[in-house]
């Protein structure tokens, strides 16, 4: 089954597909050349007890991240095949900022390595989380058809 070849127009319309990506807030905000990034604002709702981002938040822009940069070189249809995360620093500010690249590819998988970083405007980025997985293509339309 021949792959979609994602684009970002397509890359943010898959985005807006994704429900959980909706109630958080994601835009994509680059794409392409086996590389993507997206941004969480965050917000109260999305903290911890101790006020910081919850590490599922956190975890959840790496597992994004990383799949869309997969898609730049493996085209539309692909899923995380699993990603291992470590967390540096608590997050915190005014949105995550998940900057994913392949670091490796064959025709149906690519591995991938994420930083995550905190921002706020008045500071410089803070790394809170690094991350690396895998994606693979997979025979399946776009919508689950």
């Amino acid at each position: 089954m021949p792959t979609t070849t994602l684009d970002l127009n397509l890359a943010k319309q898959v985005l807006a597909a994704q429900p959980f990506a909706q109630l958080i807030g994601t835009e994509i905000t680059a794409f392409g050349d086996g590389a993507a990034t997206l941004v969480v604002p965050i917000r109260p709702e999305l903290g911890q007890q101790f006020g910081f981002v919850h590490g599922g938040v956190v975890s959840y822009a790496a597992d994004n991240a990383l799949t869309f940069a997969a898609g730049t070189v493996l085209g539309a249809n692909v899923l995380t095949g699993g990603f291992t995360i470590t967390y540096l620093r608590p997050a915190a500010g005014t949105r995550l900022r998940a900057a994913a690249t392949v670091t490796g590819a064959t025709r149906r998988q690519a591995v991938v390595a994420c930083e995550i970083y905190a921002e706020r405007p008045d500071a410089e980025p803070v790394l809170c989380a690094v991350a690396q997985g895998t994606a693979r293509s997979v025979e399946r339309k776009l919508g689950g058809d």
